[in-house]
């Protein structure tokens, strides 16, 4: 699939900056994850999963964000980095942000939640349609392992 390129004035920097900020969530969120799986695992204990599959989908979760958010701060397969974590986030906003489901006091911010989740994915999708800008590991790597 080829996508266009235009050369817009400061696009690498603004594209840089644009991963960045999405890195920056996604890192911290995944760093956070990992070094507190048990604690991950009873939260998706606590979203209804059975318990025999929560401790594999929280590593997987955790290295997923924690991956994804070094995949797009680098610049290394960012438009694949960008739809997988454009489905991660679709997931975690169905799983955690239930908004229909919760309580009074809570449906606002869990809405706030969700469509934060939302717009995050407009993000990725638009990062997946853009590429990455010039600022990326990619161009270090061979020929068959760009894109």
């Amino acid at each position: 699939m080829q996508m266009h390129n235009r050369n817009v004035p400061g696009e690498a920097p603004a594209l840089l900056m644009a991963r960045i900020g999405l890195a920056a969530i996604f890192l911290n969120s995944g760093y956070s994850k990992l070094t507190g799986l048990a604690g991950f695992s009873t939260y998706l204990v606590n979203h209804g999963f059975p318990s025999g599959i929560t401790y594999p989908l929280a590593v997987l979760a955790a290295l997923t964000e924690f991956l994804g958010g070094l995949a797009i701060l680098l610049g290394l397969q960012t438009r694949a980095a960008a739809l997988v974590l454009a489905l991660f986030v679709l997931v975690a906003a169905l799983i955690g942000h239930r908004f229909w489901e919760a309580e009074a006091a809570q449906r606002t911010n869990q809405l706030i939640h969700f469509f934060k989740n939302i717009a995050m994915i407009g993000c990725f999708l638009a990062l997946y349609v853009s590429g990455p800008g010039g600022f990326i590991l990619d161009a270090r790597l061979p020929g068959r392992w760009r894109r």
